[in-house]
């Protein structure tokens, strides 16, 4: 193979990486949700060995496994900060809709008499 032709199948398992890394993101979003309405926490330890011993075990090479559990570190890294993000913006979205107008407008992100601020009076509050 050709130094482009190598490049061009590098390219198209880039992306084929990409979709299954957002499919695993929509999962542990999915993952975080549970936990929240079960209480349980985002960090895990003993889950992710596990994760960590099952991508040692499926691992064919040329990849080191040291290297491979590194590369899997920082993909739960992530997707544990996503589960709080996703799950900090829940809480915040709940505050939000559950203070007084009053509260609403003291936010600042939207001048005053225009947008969502201004027509939460007329819609209610939501519970």
């Amino acid at each position: 193979m050709t130094l482009e032709e190598l490049r061009e199948q590098i390219d198209v398992l880039d992306r084929q990486l990409v979709e299954l890394l957002s499919e695993r993101a929509r999962a542990a979003i999915m993952i975080g949700h549970l936990k929240a309405a079960t209480s349980l926490p985002v960090y895990e330890p003993v889950r992710e060995k596990v994760i960590y011993a099952n991508v040692r075990a499926a691992n064919k090479g040329p990849l080191p496994d040291i290297e491979l559990t590194h590369i899997y570190e920082r993909i739960i890294d992530v997707m544990r900060a996503l589960q709080r993000n996703e799950l900090a913006s829940e809480r915040n979205a709940l505050a939000a809709s559950s203070a007084s107008p009053a509260s609403d407008t003291s936010r600042g992100s939207e001048p005053s008499g225009q947008g969502t601020g201004a027509e939460a009076p007329e819609t209610g509050t939501k519970q």
